[in-house]
């Protein structure tokens, strides 16, 4: 296990449940992480606040007050890398990253999305798999690569879906899987346990399945 810890800074745009789960996961007395920022492209996004209401320090950068995505992504990456990240973590955040700046994390950024994927890649992943009938549905935390919603996978839950779900209650459901799978993997990866190797994302130095630790109720 490794002597020091994991310093996470975690990227997001909204409401940061997902950002709670994970500081809420860092109390245990042998957790390895210490989230050292959170940084939001919004102003009003309540994850600052919950990052503030534990000292977690913050930072906000507005990506409307510059000339394109690539000079954003310059500076989004000199305020992450001024905090020393061993991983960036993405909750919510909803910008399209640049190939640089995802190379520059090449191993050491993740995401989760709210379905199976590959199923339901980009937005309205509930609404889509209520209309395609699926009978099951979930999310993913995956490595991210410059194919959007494409990286390696690391886990999966599957929740299934009732007959009288609804956009919301479906959503509620998956919401409830993303906050204990995303705090596994971030504790995976900072007990040196996940890393990403040439062919995919590798468990104990163990191959992972394209579908990643699949978890189910």
């Amino acid at each position: 296990m490794p002597s020091k810890p994991c310093n996470v800074v975690v990227l997001l745009s909204g409401s940061g449940s997902n950002l709670q789960a994970l500081i809420d996961s860092c109390r245990t007395q042998d957790s390895q992480v210490r989230i050292a920022a959170v940084v939001s492209n919004r102003a009003d996004a309540y994850g600052l606040q919950r990052a503030q209401a534990v000292g977690i320090d913050t930072v906000v950068l507005d990506h409307t007050q510059f000339d394109g995505r690539e000079a954003f992504d310059a500076a989004l990456m000199a305020h992450i890398d001024g905090f020393t990240p061993d991983l960036v973590v993405l909750a919510g955040f909803m910008r399209i990253l640049s190939g640089g700046f995802v190379r520059h994390y090449h191993g050491r950024l993740l995401n989760i999305h709210p379905s199976l994927l590959p199923r339901y890649k980009g937005l309205h992943t509930h609404r889509r798999a209520l209309e395609a009938g699926d009978a099951e549905h979930g999310c993913s935390v995956h490595f991210v690569t410059e194919e959007l919603d494409g990286g390696p996978l690391v886990v999966q839950a599957v929740v299934p879906v009732l007959p009288d779900d609804t956009v919301e209650s479906l959503a509620q459901r998956v919401h409830h899987q993303e906050h204990q799978i995303y705090p596994l993997a971030v504790h995976w990866f900072a007990q040196g346990r996940l890393r990403l190797g040439e062919q995919g994302a590798l468990l104990d130095d163990q191959p992972l399945p394209a579908s990643g630790h699949l978890i189910r109720p």
